[in-house]
């Protein structure tokens, strides 16, 4: 076994590893961009080593100085995570010249999954079922446009080196093939660097269903399948484990096709043969077809680990180490159900806008697993993935699971950046979903309904007044006075909306919050099994917290409120009409416009990438570009001015 290690990656993986490696008793080097320099990961480490600037180009994918970190600090192997070096081949050959261990597979079998198109190809010779669809190397429009005929419209074009659902397009009709094959392979250039697609047969009603493989080289065993059909533009959003309405054929079908798929590679460590399953037509052993392999560890993987009992990283570094398979497919079972979440900074009403952020406030459930890379007073980056934690719960049996996800969903808190937490709940309590009736388009299908913002409930509001005047708590209401109760007012806002109220002591747990009008009284009881606020006569079935300069309320629903100034002058609602603002930090990637330029509405003005994603600024209203304050390249902060119309 190795003695120390290094973890080639940042946040909550970074973390993960660190911790499984400190139970065997392996060191381990943490290495670091400048925006990292304080992070949780580079805190648990042993060791950890800068590597460069906050950009990702900068830091994590500079290769070679993270192998003379390795080097330096006398590391044997390295771990890398996932994303960033995880699946480039040219870096696990750069590892093993530097005469260190890559803890993953080799080289030459990341190569062989790299291109979906040569992958689909390799599968359909080692008898694992493909998608009908061309995978083949010419790409002149007029042959990808009778391939789509020839396989049966709709189809997807899909790029060859894609990934996260850039380079995707559903076409259902062959007048609109060729201006999506054109968006498609554009897309595909600025991701990837390679514009070539492949075409396939769309899946009216397709299931995400992958399964979890592990090989020394040699043999391999598949740990079950995970389900993650529950996701919002390609990207996943809740995944479970085992998959619901699963039957053994088909199980036994699955997993014998992903153990051919690793085998014919020689595939070393962990990986995950992703298929695509016709949900129309039910869990048939004929049903299911290869899309593609990722070779390395999932973000997904905690819900196999929580069925099996088997800890994936710790296989991971016994097989690097040399150590055979550590155990016999027969020797796997299925105990009960497991269901992970991913937390994100994200503005879910504005469009699923990444989010930054200092985390004012941060405390997640006890009963649930949490996987993150970030601590209270931490600050979301706008550098990274704006992941803050992955909630995993598991249950004797898939209701029990859901039902243990929603209360930790409810529990987990978080102020100081917006996240996706309400939505994932909502998600969590769908009917569909808890009936297991899940596909690839449930969220779209019905995403006004989850996505929805109920106004705070007249309860709410009251508790948060109280908690913003301390009370309770040695507040402003904790004094003593002869004449009369003591009252203060006190002011929320909520967006562009105010509320105020006036709170009056009416004894030493009792208090009257008068809220337009309306009275309610609100009682802090210290019992133990009705303890906390009672208000209006019945208990709050939700908690509030003081973080910086507001106020916010964690229940089902969850609720953030600023306390203004009073006295101060209400600053102007919103923007300038005609003034297009940077809706989150980020690099501004194109300027479409100049000064003078007549534009009509809904043009495209320029786009701001953030996050990993591109986000196209459009103009409000028809004008006249009158000044463009930024330029192509330039990083700009949430709410900078970018471009301005003539009044």
């Amino acid at each position: 076994m190795f003695d120390k290690i290094l973890i080639a990656n940042r946040g909550e993986i970074a973390a993960r590893v660190i911790r499984t490696a400190r139970s065997l008793g392996i060191r381990t080097v943490a290495v670091h961009s400048e925006a990292d320099a304080d992070a949780l990961h580079v805190a648990l480490a042993d060791q950890a080593v800068a590597i460069g600037g906050p950009r990702p180009a900068d830091s994590y994918l500079q290769g070679a100085r993270i192998i003379k970190a390795a080097l330096d600090t006398g590391a044997q192997a390295i771990h890398p995570g996932y994303g960033f070096l995880s699946e480039n081949p040219d870096f696990v050959d750069q590892v093993a010249a530097a005469g260190l261990t890559f803890i993953g597979p080799s080289a030459d079998a990341i190569r062989a999954m790299g291109l979906k198109d040569a992958a689909k190809k390799l599968m359909e010779e080692a008898g694992v079922p493909v998608v009908p669809g061309y995978h083949g190397p010419n790409q002149d429009p007029g042959h990808l446009a009778g391939a789509a005929d020839a396989i049966g419209y709709p189809v997807l074009i899909k790029a060859v080196a894609g990934g996260g659902g850039k380079g995707m397009r559903r076409v259902d009709d062959p007048a609109d093939f060729a201006d999506a094959l054109a968006s498609a392979q554009g897309e595909a250039a600025t991701a990837f660097g390679n514009p070539a697609v492949l075409i396939e047969k769309y899946i009216e009603k397709p299931r995400h269903i992958e399964i979890q493989v592990f090989g020394d080289g040699t043999k391999a065993v598949h740990l079950f399948e995970r389900d993650c059909s529950l996701q919002r533009r390609h990207q996943k959003v809740i995944e479970e484990a085992p998959a619901p309405g699963m039957t053994e054929a088909m199980r036994a079908a699955m997993g014998q096709a992903a153990v051919r798929a690793a085998e014919a590679i020689g595939y070393k460590g962990a990986g995950t043969v992703e298929f695509i399953v016709d949900g129309a037509r039910g869990m048939r052993a004929d049903g299911f077809w290869f899309m593609e392999m990722n070779t390395r560890l999932q973000v997904e993987h905690p819900v196999t680990e929580e069925i099996t009992g088997v800890d994936l990283v710790e296989w991971q570094l016994r097989v690097a180490a040399g150590e055979p398979l550590p155990c016999r497919q027969e020797d796997l079972a299925i105990n009960g159900h497991a269901f992970e979440a991913r937390l994100y900074a994200e503005d879910v009403p504005a469009g699923f806008l990444p989010a930054t952020g200092r985390l004012a406030h941060l405390a997640f459930p006890s009963a649930a697993r949490i996987d993150t890379g970030v601590r209270p007073g931490d600050t979301i980056s706008p550098w990274y993935d704006p992941m803050i934690a992955k909630i995993t719960t598991h249950g004797p049996t898939r209701a029990v699971a859901l039902a243990r996800l929603a209360a930790a969903l409810d529990a987990t808190q978080v102020a100081g950046s917006v996240t996706n937490r309400d939505f994932l709940g909502a998600l969590a309590r769908h009917a569909g979903f808890a009936a297991g009736d899940v596909d690839t388009g449930l969220i779209a299908r019905d995403i006004e309904a989850l996505t929805a913002v109920p106004p705070p409930a007249p309860e709410v509001l009251a508790l948060a007044g109280l908690t913003a005047l301390g009370a309770g708590t040695g507040g402003v209401l904790e004094g003593f006075t002869n004449w009369m109760p003591l009252g203060a007012t006190v002011l929320l806002e909520a967006g562009e909306t105010r509320y105020r109220m006036r709170v009056r002591r009416v004894s030493e747990t009792r208090w009257s919050v008068d809220l337009d009008g309306a009275e309610l009284g609100a009682e802090l009881v210290a019992e133990r099994r009705a303890g906390g606020w009672w208000i209006a006569g019945a208990q709050v079935a939700a908690q509030a917290v003081c973080a910086g300069a507001g106020v916010s309320v964690f229940g089902a629903v969850s609720h953030h409120f600023t306390v203004p100034d009073p006295l101060a002058v209400a600053a102007d609602a919103g923007a300038a009409a005609g003034v297009i603002k940077a809706p989150m930090p980020g690099v501004v990637k194109a300027v479409f416009v100049g000064p003078g330029e007549a534009v009509v509405k809904g043009a495209r003005l320029a786009v701001l990438e953030a996050m990993k994603m591109e986000h196209t600024l459009a103009a409000g209203r028809d004008g006249v570009v009158a000044q463009v304050l930024a330029e192509a390249g330039s990083q700009v902060e949430a709410g900078a001015a970018l471009i301005a119309l003539e009044e």
